[in-house]
């Protein structure tokens, strides 16, 4: 299984957008996704509900919700057939917790807007990623999402300097687009959508989806809890995952080539 985290601190940044955008994928690729709400907000759960009952299931756990007759733990186990865990974290995160947040993820995904506001918040994100919740930067499980930009502005130009001056790679260049707006209002993901639809924000996906296809995905205790995610004793990492085609130029409905999709009730389950 892969864990995917969202991460940043800052505020607007797009994390949700791009969580749910992530499960949608999945979903569509086959692989039985769940996404987890850990902002008290519940944007990731509100999309979610929208779905009607003939769209992909994508198992949801409200993290933010605390149910006293059940343990944390518990409510928030992931089902044993999924193959992708998403979280979608708050912002203003107590930097304290992130060892938690952060435990055996195979990929940590930091959207930064091109604004020196956000690009001295993502500084303090990475920072915090690499001094406290001590994420190697050799492991290359931290990538930057350029959401939201106009290319070839100088305060993009500004972002990119950045980023390389830390290192980090910027694995997919996003921008605004009325297609973010449809897939909230209705709960439907870009992948979901007919490529005539979103013929260009589905290509700008593309690096995106290819580099979490490389993440090696980990062997993770069944039925453990999303934010721990416990890794199965001595047992060996499978290999990485394929990368998927994906089209996005004929009129129909985009589909990767994946495993087989099968297509159950959408399922919402609030701790």
């Amino acid at each position: 299984m892969q864990k995917i985290v969202v991460l940043n601190p800052k505020g607007g940044s797009g994390k949700s957008t791009i969580a749910t955008n992530l499960a949608s994928y999945f979903a569509v690729a086959g692989m039985k996704p769940t996404l987890m709400d850990l902002d008290p907000q519940g944007s990731s759960m509100r999309w979610l509900r929208k779905r009607t009952d003939d769209q992909l299931k994508i198992h949801g756990i409200a993290g933010f919700e605390r149910n006293l007759r059940v343990t944390r733990s518990f409510a928030t186990r992931v089902p044993f057939e999924s193959q992708r865990l998403v979280v979608d974290t708050p912002a203003a995160l107590d930097r304290q917790t992130l060892p938690e947040v952060t435990r055996n993820a195979t990929a940590i995904l930091v959207p930064v807007l091109p604004s020196d506001i956000d690009i001295h918040a993502a500084t303090r994100c990475i920072s915090d990623l690499l001094l406290i919740a001590k994420i190697c930067r050799e492991e290359q499980r931290i990538a930057v999402i350029a959401n939201r930009v106009k290319v070839n502005t100088l305060i993009y130009k500004s972002l990119l300097r950045f980023l390389d001056s830390l290192q980090i790679p910027v694995i997919a260049t996003l921008r605004d687009s009325q297609s973010y707006i449809r897939s909230a209002e209705t709960g439907t993901g870009l992948f979901e959508m007919k490529a005539n639809t979103a013929r260009e924000e589905l290509e700008q996906w593309l690096p995106l989806v290819g580099w979490l296809a490389q993440r090696s995905p980990l062997e993770l205790v069944q039925g453990s809890p999303a934010v721990s995610s416990i890794l199965a004793p001595k047992t060996a990492v499978a290999a990485p995952a394929p990368a998927l085609n994906v089209t996005v130029t004929a009129p129909a409905a985009v589909v990767p080539a994946a495993p087989e999709v099968s297509q159950p009730r959408t399922a919402v389950t609030a701790s």
